[in-house]
This record gives structure tokens, sequence and C-alpha cells, in this order.
């Protein structure tokens, strides 16, 4: 399975992104698609989680009424749309997909990883 995260860039304080993130395959037919993101010098952290059968979506407090992923059907991908954007949101973000649909903010629990995308938000 691979997942190609794309969508980062440089924004504003105050502005707005749009990652996607496609997955070559879903090697089952019941998961979750995460966001996680790595500042430097920083652990990688849990951002938002999307499952597959319930929809179940969960969120980071830093990032809870700012960020919002979906799942986009047509184009087979999920999505995260940040919008209000800090300067402390500079990070790689990955996405990654884990078997069955439950919640988990734990990156040992995802099993299949893409290579991320680079957040910059200026001041």
């Amino acid at each position: 399975v691979q997942l190609q995260a794309s969508g980062g860039g440089l924004a504003q304080a105050g502005g707005s992104l749009r990652l996607s993130c496609v997955a070559s395959r879903r090697p089952w037919s019941s998961y979750a698609i995460a966001w996680f993101r790595q500042a430097p010098g920083q652990v990688r952290e849990f951002v938002a989680s999307i499952g597959f059968t319930d929809h179940n979506i969960n969120y980071a407090d830093s990032v809870e009424g700012r960020f919002t992923i979906s799942r986009d059907s047509a184009e087979n991908r999920e999505v995260l749309q940040m919008n209000s954007l800090k300067p402390e949101d500079t990070a790689v973000y990955y996405c990654a997909i884990k078997r069955g649909s439950s919640y988990s903010h734990l990156s040992g629990d995802y099993e299949y990883w893409g290579q991320g995308t680079l957040v910059t938000v200026s001041s």
C-alpha cells in the first residue's frame, strides 16, 4: 500500500491550505485514515482521523474547529482542510492508514504511511 500526501506549501497566518491523501489501494474493508504532523525537533503528533465504515471523525485539541477531515469518494482520497492557520501548525504532515475504523491517536497503530508534505505558516 502506498500513500501519497500532497497539498503542502507556504501560507500566512490566518490562511488556508488543503492537503490530500491518496492510497494506492485500501487493503481492508474497514480502515481509518489519519493525519499526523511532525515539527522540527518535535515528536510526531496526531492531527485528525476518519473511519471508513462509520466516518468516525476525531481531531487533536490543537486543531479542533480549524481543521476538517473528510473523504472525497469521487476522487477516492481523504482531504484535510486547514483554516485559520497558525505558525505553530508548521510541520511535515503525514497521512497514514490502519486496519479497523475505530479511533486511534497512536502512530504505532497505523501500518502504512505516506512520505509527508511540508506545511509552513509564516507570521
